[in-house]
C-alpha cells in the first residue's frame, strides 16, 4: 500500500490511527513539526478510559525533543487533548 499523504498543522488528532502506529507516528509527527517551525502543538487523543493519553504522554515524556506537555485547557478538548511544547534548536 502506498503511504497516505497529510498536511502537518498543529493540532494532530489520533482518532483516525491504529493505535499500533502512533509511536511512529507521535516521533515522526514531533520531527515534522520542527522541521516546519511548529513549537507549540496539540494532539488530540479522547477521552476515553484515559490510557490512549498515558500511552501518548509516556511516549512525550521519553522524547528528548519535547520540552513539557500538560492537558488542554476545556476549550481545546480538555483531558482528551495534550498540549506538548517542542525544543528550538
Amino acid at each position: 500500500m502506498e503511504p497516505i499523504r497529510i498536511s502537518i498543522t498543529d493540532v494532530l488528532d489520533l482518532h483516525t490511527f491504529h493505535p499500533r502506529d502512533i509511536p511512529n507516528l507521535i516521533e515522526d509527527y514531533i520531527e515534522e513539526c520542527l522541521r516546519l517551525g511548529f513549537f507549540s502543538v496539540r494532539i488530540i487523543h479522547g477521552k476515553g478510559t484515559g490510557t490512549q493519553k498515558m500511552r501518548i504522554q509516556g511516549l512525550l515524556r521519553r522524547n528528548p525533543k519535547v520540552r513539557s506537555f500538560k492537558d488542554a485547557p476545556a476549550d481545546a478538548g480538555g483531558w482528551g487533548a495534550t498540549l506538548v511544547e517542542l525544543k528550538k534548536g
